[in-house]
């Protein structure tokens, strides 16, 4: 039985990772002004974020369309879909709106979607589940089942060299960015059942690095049962040495690393890092 598997532009993949598992990427739109860009890849990455650094105001971003998801769901009778977070974008609705219309076409087809609760990597560590349970033939429900439990016990985590383009879209209270330029403090932030949490305050980015490195062994269990991933934006050597860091404290399964596309890097901006497991 065939099975697709769709995911929002914030799903950041390799095209090796993307090989394996068949994810297919229906891309959000990023805009400067009057300039749009479409999230996929012919996006130029670097480019993109040197125009985002000089444009005056802040990127605005527009999920897929009803449509969209609608054209994709056409193409198979099983269909997995993952979202950003629901609190974080209107993509998920859109997605829930043409499963509901497509079902009411095809009674026969299977349409599930899963809000992440997350975004960035974290949606790339759930879509790796679920290929995960297609690849050992389990029926429909129980994927569904043990995917909603694999991101009600996920846990994601971020540091950004940059907190002004999160702010600016309302993901961060002004205040805490405020006080962290002033101040010189690197937030460690991480997601709580879907919206933003600040986890740490600690001054200078070296010392939050490590910080972040800390935080997986106090809120992670079964450390040795799982992967973990890490999206970074334009900043491949910070990943890898966060990849070597964790290596040294921790028996992950695997540690995978990922570039950001443009929806994540739009928030994470240059030198962001987001680790989920």
């Amino acid at each position: 039985m065939k099975f697709n598997i769709f995911a929002d532009s914030s799903c950041d993949v390799t095209e090796d990772l993307q090989k394996k598992t068949g994810v297919e990427l229906i891309p959000l739109t990023m805009r400067l002004g009057e300039k749009s860009y479409k999230d996929d890849k012919s996006l130029n990455i670097s480019e993109y974020i040197k125009a985002m650094k000089e444009y005056k105001s802040h990127p605005k971003t527009s999920c897929p369309s009803i449509q969209d998801f609608m054209d994709k769901f056409r193409e198979s009778d099983n269909n997995f879909v993952v979202t950003i977070s629901s609190k974080l974008s209107g993509t998920y609705n859109a997605a829930v709106q043409a499963k509901n219309i497509i079902q009411e076409e095809f009674s026969n087809k299977f349409i599930h979607v899963f809000d992440s609760k997350s975004a960035s990597i974290g949606e790339t560590m759930v879509h790796l589940k679920i290929y995960e349970y297609i690849k050992k033939n389990m029926e429909n429900n129980e994927i569904v089942e043990k995917v909603t439990r694999y991101i009600e016990e996920m846990k994601t985590f971020f540091l950004l060299e940059d907190l002004d383009n999160l702010t600016k879209a309302g993901r961060l209270n002004p205040i805490v960015a405020k006080a962290a330029n002033i101040l010189s403090i690197k937030p460690v932030m991480g997601s709580h059942d879907g919206s933003i949490r600040l986890v740490s305050k600690v001054r200078g980015y070296k010392r939050a690095f490590q910080r972040l490195i800390d935080i997986i062994g106090e809120e992670g269990t079964h450390l040795e049962d799982k992967v973990l991933g890490i999206s970074h934006c334009n900043c491949l050597q910070r990943a890898q040495k966060l990849k070597e860091e964790i290596q040294k404290r921790y028996a992950f399964k695997d540690i995978i690393i990922a570039e950001m596309g443009g929806l994540s890097a739009t928030y994470a901006n240059q030198g962001g890092l987001v680790i989920a497991f």
